[in-house]
Formats: C-alpha cells, structure tokens, sequence
C-alpha cells in the first residue's frame, strides 16, 4: 500500500510540476503559434551553456568523481545503443538509424534537469550537468553519424556551446576563483532560467510533432531507451562505486524518454525525420508511466 502511495505522491510532487509546464508549452504553441526555433535556440547558446559553467564551477566535485560519472553516463548511453542496435539489425538502414539514436539519445536537458532536482535537492546539480553534457555530446555524435554525417558529428558535438564552457567552468572551480559580481550574477541568473525555459519549450516542440502513432519499431526504441538504459545504468553506477545522490542523478537520467533534439537532427538531416519524432513523442507519453518506479528506487 505505501508503495502505491508513494507513486502518487511521485506523480504529484515530482512529475506533475513538470507536465504543467509541458503542457503550458503545449497550450504556448497551440494557441499563441509561438514556435520552438528561438527558444530552443536560446537555451542551447546561452541558457544552457551558464547552467553548465555555474553547475561545474560551483560543484565540489573530485577529479575521480567527475570521471567515474561521464564513464557510467557514456557505459548506460553505449548499452542501451548497441541493444536498440541488435533489435533493430535487420530493418532498413535508415530506419535503424532513427532506432538506435532515440533508444539511445535521452532528453537529458529539457526532462532530466526537472526530474532530478525535484527528486534530490540542489546538490544533485553538478551530477545532473556531467550527464547532461556526456549524452547530449554522445547523443549528437551518434545522430549525425548515423544520418550518414560521418566524422562532423565530433567536431560539432566538440564546438557546441555547453561542452564548450567545461574547461573553463572546471578551471573557475580547481582554482576556487571567485569571478567578479557583474560576472557571476548574470551568469546564475540564466542558470536558474534553464528548467523553466526548457519544459515550456519541450511543450511547444511536442506540439509541432503531433499524436504518435506505435508500431513495433516504435517499442524497440521505447524498450532500449526506457528499460534498458536506466536499468543497465544501475549495476554501472554501482561498479564505478557512485553511490547517493550522484548514482540516482544517473540513473534517473538514464530513465529519460528520448531527446527531442534527435527529432530536430533528423529534420535537418532528412533521415527518418517523421519516424523519429513519433517516437520521441510516444516515449514522452510512455516515460510517464515508467519514470516513478526509477524515481522511487533511487529515492
């Protein structure tokens, strides 16, 4: 009985804060026809990039601890990829890509920033932001190899604006600066508009991608992506010795449904664009019934 209790409460306190905003997002481009171009842009070229550096500069994270948290990320994301991969062996070469990306490929920013500060509290930042950026850098390479985007997908996923604030976010932070107030506020106060900003976005894109329709390639993605990668995520965590609050930040990020930016890379790309983003959608809608159970056990 506790159990179903505590799933109720889950619903309410951590998942339904965030599906109100989605849903504003929803109702934002539905009604007002406010599309998720400059939003999405802004999230990724300013939002996005001060949350990483005031994440990584405040964290009191460990050398050790940084590295044993891109390797379970990056152990989760290559599992979940090469099960997507075998599942989907025998389906036409460019279906499969879109397979593999989106049973891969987690909307670790938009979805998995909420969910896991609402489940922990503010410590959890800093390990929320390496899985962010280690799958959202993995995420894009993997896309863009698999449209047939060859080697440009490292070089891209290398020059994006947040992986590109790392080095000097973990400068500010193994030297203890302290930057100057006209710096460190504006920077803290994009920081603090990321999740906001980012699932009301996720809603706008949602609606532009409409009802999903499933069908058994659909569920090879969602069984890879929602199952497979959150559960593999544990015994992960636990071998690199992440315990706490680090190991539930990703675990629960691995438990994302699939990114909504896999959906975007496949438009620009034209590779499978309306297969991939049904199962963007349908993995949304899935995630919810699905992401209680990851946020119970590691809560």
């Amino acid at each position: 009985m506790w159990r179903v209790t505590e799933i109720v409460r889950i619903l309410f306190d951590i998942l339904g804060p965030v599906l109100v905003l989605v849903i504003a997002g929803v109702a934002v481009g539905k009604w007002l026809f406010i599309p998720a171009q400059p939003l999405a842009k802004l999230a990724y070229w300013l939002i996005g990039p001060a949350f990483v550096f005031d994440a990584l500069s405040r964290a009191d994270l460990a050398p050790r601890i940084l590295g044993r948290l891109s390797l379970a990320s990056a152990g989760a994301f290559a599992v979940s990829a090469f099960i997507a991969y075998v599942m989907a062996w025998r389906v036409p070469r460019d279906r499969r890509a879109a397979i593999v990306t989106t049973g891969a490929y987690g909307n670790v920013g938009n979805f998995g920033l909420a969910i896991v500060l609402f489940s922990f509290d503010d410590g959890a930042r800093p390990y929320a932001a390496v899985a962010m950026v280690v799958v959202n850098g993995l995420g894009l390479i993997l896309a863009v190899t698999l449209a047939d985007g060859g080697l440009a997908g490292f070089s891209r996923a290398l020059r994006s604006p947040m992986t590109l604030m790392i080095p000097p976010a973990l400068l500010v932070n193994s030297l203890d600066l302290n930057l100057p107030l006209v710096v460190d506020r504006p920077i803290g106060l994009l920081a603090g508009a990321i999740i906001p900003v980012m699932l009301v976005t996720l809603g706008i894109q949602l609606h532009g991608i409409g009802r999903p329709k499933f069908d058994i390639d659909v569920t090879r993605s969602l069984v890879a992506k929602l199952l497979v990668q959150p559960v593999v995520a544990i015994p992960i965590a636990a071998g690199l010795g992440l315990t706490g609050d680090a190991a539930g930040a990703i675990v629960l990020q691995a438990a994302m449904p699939a990114a909504v930016f896999a959906a975007v890379i496949a438009i620009e790309l034209e590779a499978r664009a309306d297969e991939t983003a049904t199962i963007v959608m349908a993995g949304t809608l899935v995630s919810v019934f699905t992401l209680p159970w990851f946020i119970l056990y590691v809560t």
